[in-house]
């Protein structure tokens, strides 16, 4: 079958069921809000505990971290991300699953080439291009102040 590629997307279009965006939108819309009230929820928590406002942000920030990578491992973050889609993969508990997620897919090759050297697969290049974003945005600043 030899097929040009606007062909090619033409079949496939008329193959695949049309997504339903709008409420994909709303739902990661209430999903997110609701992960960020959670937030909000533990934050006040640290708050009322005695930590200071922005050591409570980095303790928000320690627990969702520890609780998304528990819940991959555990299996259970896939469930909850495959019924909130984006409103629980784009905050930094995305970011979390995504180093868990590799590590233990490649458990089984070992400590070393299996889980220490598949960790960052996902999440290096935005770790890569994020630390050196930063350096050229701090350059530019002492150059231009």
């Amino acid at each position: 079958m030899d097929m040009s590629n606007k062909e090619y997307g033409m079949y496939v279009n008329a193959k695949s069921k049309p997504s339903p965006l709008w409420r994909d939108l709303l739902w990661a819309f209430v999903s997110g809000g609701a992960l960020c009230a959670l937030g909000q929820g533990v934050m006040n928590a640290y708050l009322h505990a005695g930590l200071s406002e922005e050591n409570a942000g980095t303790a928000v920030s320690i627990t969702f971290i520890f609780a998304a990578a528990l819940l991959t491992g555990l299996g259970l973050f896939h469930k909850i991300a495959r019924h909130t889609g984006a409103g629980t993969l784009i905050p930094i508990t995305g970011f979390a699953n995504s180093v868990v997620a590799p590590a233990l897919e490649f458990r089984s090759e070992g400590l070393v080439m299996g889980m220490s050297a598949k960790m960052f697969t996902i999440a290096g290049p935005v770790l890569v291009f994020g630390i050196c974003a930063s350096v050229i945005y701090g350059i530019l600043l002492l150059i231009f102040t």
